[in-house]
């Protein structure tokens, strides 16, 4: 059950209105990233959970998600307030302007109208976790660059409280993801084909006139990684492992 409290979770004032960065804060009401994108994708993943504890959370990280969207809505409409009735800032944005009457909507910064394909749903809850984290990281991003392109404190403290619960948002997330004691990369029920989860295909041209150097880290390199050509590129094998070179095909050797 919901109820509404007439109270903002954050009391929102702000000096001058500045309609262009309304426009922008249109993001975090209708876009991707948004408030309500989020409100919206962790209240379903905790319809469909069956683990309580874990449907808690989801439940009440999608609560706050929604006063968060509540707190975007009216900073949004205090900058873009002046559309209502000024000529010259309507021209600004006639979208807004004109089909909204200077107030918000369920659309992103450049009029996209919001979509129910923003949202990352799975049913399997630590998958869902995953993109939750990762959906908290981009909200964080998007509220910085918001941060960055004004100058009214009012409006930077709201965004800088807003960009924070993200990151709230992401330890909490991650904390219920590691709190399922599943290995790392468990997904699902059936297990990968062994020997190939461990394959990295080279999928590089190789160095100087056929593309540039191939690099190696932890993502391919030492534990149970093993290099080889890609399909791809096996025309390009040389007799020497590790060598490419046009008109050759040793199959898939290892890279050394």
């Amino acid at each position: 059950m919901y109820h509404h409290v007439k109270q903002l979770m954050y009391t929102v004032s702000i000096g001058t209105p500045d309609p262009r960065f309304g426009n922008m804060l249109l993001e975090q009401f209708g876009g991707a990233n948004g408030e309500l994108a989020a409100a919206m994708q962790y209240s379903v993943q905790g319809l469909n959970c069956d683990d309580p504890e874990r449907k808690d959370l989801l439940m009440d990280t999608g609560t706050e998600e929604l006063s968060h969207l509540e707190v975007v809505g009216t900073l949004a409409r205090l900058h873009l307030r002046p559309l209502k009735d000024n000529r010259r800032a309507a021209h600004e944005d006639p979208l807004i302007a004109i089909a909204g009457g200077g107030g918000v909507n369920l659309f992103n910064s450049v009029g996209d109208a919001w979509t129910a394909d923003y949202l990352k749903i799975t049913g399997e809850l630590d998958v869902d976790l995953r993109s939750n984290i990762a959906a908290e990281a981009r909200a964080k991003i998007v509220y910085e660059r918001l941060i960055n392109f004004t100058d009214d404190p009012g409006t930077i403290d709201a965004l800088q409280f807003l960009m924070t619960r993200e990151i709230t948002h992401m330890k909490a997330f991650t904390a219920a993801l590691e709190s399922m004691g599943k290995p790392r990369f468990s997904i699902g029920r059936i297990p990968p084909t062994p020997g190939l989860v461990d394959q990295y295909f080279n999928d590089s041209t190789g160095t100087g006139d056929h593309g540039e150097p191939d690099a190696r880290g932890p993502w391919n390199d030492g534990g149970d990684w093993q290099v080889v050509t890609a399909p791809g590129f096996r025309e390009f094998e040389s007799p020497v492992a590790g060598t490419r070179q046009p008109g050759a095909n040793n199959g898939g050797v290892p890279q050394q």
